[in-house]
């Protein structure tokens, strides 16, 4: 019996020195770029057909922030447009989904009761 175990725990025993070894490692590797660029934050998005999009997204925060639109597809991404963000206090606040609901029964209702 003991010897069906010892393959196991050798196995077991180079699984837990490859970790160890690994982890070790991992403060000596460079990061990755990704995490190191920009604030990105996608704010639409929109399907053009079964596998191309145009996306919406904010690139950095506060006064420098931009806002483009990227055509998207299996093999590209092309910039569609730039612009800068409009300033906080410029966008309107949004009604609440309740006024939205009251103001379209208010629109049908004008429609079924005109003549």
């Amino acid at each position: 019996m003991l010897q069906n175990a010892l393959p196991a725990f050798g196995l077991l025993l180079i699984m837990v020195v490859v970790a160890v070894v690994l982890k070790r490692m991992r403060h000596h590797l460079p990061r990755v770029a990704g995490q190191e660029g920009p604030h990105l934050r996608v704010l639409s998005s929109v399907s053009l057909g079964p596998q191309q999009r145009m996306v919406t997204v904010q690139v950095g925060e506060g006064s420098d922030s931009l806002c483009l639109v990227l055509g998207v597809a299996p093999g590209a991404i092309q910039t569609l447009h730039t612009l800068p963000m409009p300033a906080a206090q410029d966008a309107a606040p949004l009604p609440p989904a309740s006024a939205f609901a009251s103001r379209l029964a208010q629109l049908t209702k004008v429609r079924h009761d005109a003549p």
